[in-house]
């Protein structure tokens, strides 16, 4: 297969320099913003990115609440307002290939031929837009199906013909288990995931059934960080994008090989993100894609640097615990523990309180965390500081 275009297989000398270009311009933008905080020194090369401040969520949240929607940041030419969990707000764009999620969809085989559903939602948060933006981009033609109501999924996925599938991970799976349910064939042979973890056992489910299924490493503020391509070492850098691993809770890049906090510094000139902390950890791979595809490789998502914890594609933080508990003063501790149930995330709450009432607590639960679980009274809690325990097992 051919690649997206010729930035996939330059020289490590010709990337670095180009992108050296774009991240000094991205400082030069930056500069102009009202309270910069970046260091008036030059940047000589990328290593001296190193120098810099790492930005994190919560100073982003800070400012934005300080100066609504985008904190007093550069913001270029944009069409849309998305809202997160948090809340933080995000710019978006609607030209060609905004987000860079193109170079992915192109990688999972999606092109001129293809209708994709793309069941992430399109309600409030980027997803949708995001991964349909990139559809656009190898001129596929899309259903946008956001999330639920699986049967009308099945039944418009058998009556326009649908080839691909994107969404979260597992989603995909409750389509096909409900076609399966109603006697209906579906001609869906391509997956392009993000959200959530991609299990072993569910990427093998889906090739036993004719599916490819390829994942990316995206998020609402920096569009697409990395992705799989056909040859599934790693997760190969995006274009658009510096990446440095990090030990967690400082600005200091590891080794390579070494796990630490992903913090990634966009070249998007309508929203420069420098060295903006994920939370993530990952690590950074020897060598290069057997795919033919140049640039850094990661390992992929491999757990996170804090608590938060991404549940059904959607993050839990540990401030949103401490939310729910402030609203029962009966309860003084409470944890969120994350499992699998089968191929699909779930969510408990286990609740230290002495009286009170249980479906008050599920309500809160549903309306704070955004999810619903299982929501279990306890005598105790081991006194450890952990509100969120992520129990899945990614290997």
């Amino acid at each position: 297969m051919t690649h997206f275009d010729d930035l996939e297989t330059r020289s490590a000398d010709a990337r670095a320099a180009a992108q050296l270009t774009a991240l000094r311009a991205q400082l030069d933008r930056v500069a102009k913003t009202p309270d910069n905080c970046l260091p008036p020194e030059g940047i000589r090369d990328l290593a001296d990115l190193a120098r810099l401040p790492v930005l994190r969520k919560s100073e982003l949240t800070k400012w934005q609440a300080e100066t609504p929607p985008f904190g007093g940041m550069h913001v270029g030419t944009i069409t849309h307002v998305f809202q997160s969990p948090g809340p933080i707000y995000e710019p978006g764009g609607t030209s060609h290939d905004w987000w860079r999620m193109g170079r992915f969809v192109h990688a999972c085989g999606i092109g001129r031929n293809d209708i994709v559903q793309n069941c992430f939602g399109y309600h409030l948060t980027p997803a949708g837009m995001i991964f349909e933006n990139g559809a656009r981009a190898v001129g596929a033609r899309i259903l946008p199906a956001g999330t639920g109501q699986t049967e009308l999924q099945v039944r418009a996925a058998r009556d326009i013909g649908t080839t691909a599938y994107a969404g979260t991970p597992d989603y995909l799976k409750v389509i096909l288990d409900q076609a399966d349910a109603m006697g209906v064939a579906l001609k869906i042979t391509k997956a392009a995931v993000s959200g959530g973890a991609l299990f072993p056992s569910l990427r093998a489910e889906y090739a036993d059934r004719g599916i490819t299924c390829l994942q990316a490493y995206a998020t609402a503020d920096l569009g697409n960080v990395a992705y799989e391509s056909p040859a599934m070492e790693g997760m190969i850098v995006d274009e658009g994008v510096i990446v440095e691993i990090v030990r967690p809770g400082t600005g200091d890049p590891v080794a390579e090989g070494e796990v630490g906090e992903v913090v990634v510094t966009t070249l998007n000139p309508d929203y420069p993100l420098i060295r903006f902390a994920t939370g993530d950890l990952s690590a950074v791979m020897a060598g290069q894609s057997p795919c033919g595809r140049t640039n850094l490789r990661i390992k992929g998502w491999m757990g996170r640097a804090d608590q938060t914890a991404k549940i059904k594609g959607m993050f839990v933080r540990p401030e949103q615990v401490a939310d729910f508990v402030a609203r029962h003063p009966e309860v003084t501790a409470a944890r969120v523990i994350v499992t699998r149930d089968g191929e699909m995330d779930a969510m408990a709450v286990q609740v230290q309180a002495q009286g009170g009432d249980e479906a008050a607590w599920a309500a809160s639960v549903a309306q704070v965390l955004k999810l619903r679980g299982a929501v279990e009274r306890v005598d105790a809690l081991p006194n450890d500081g952990k509100v969120i325990d992520d129990q899945r097992v990614y290997e």
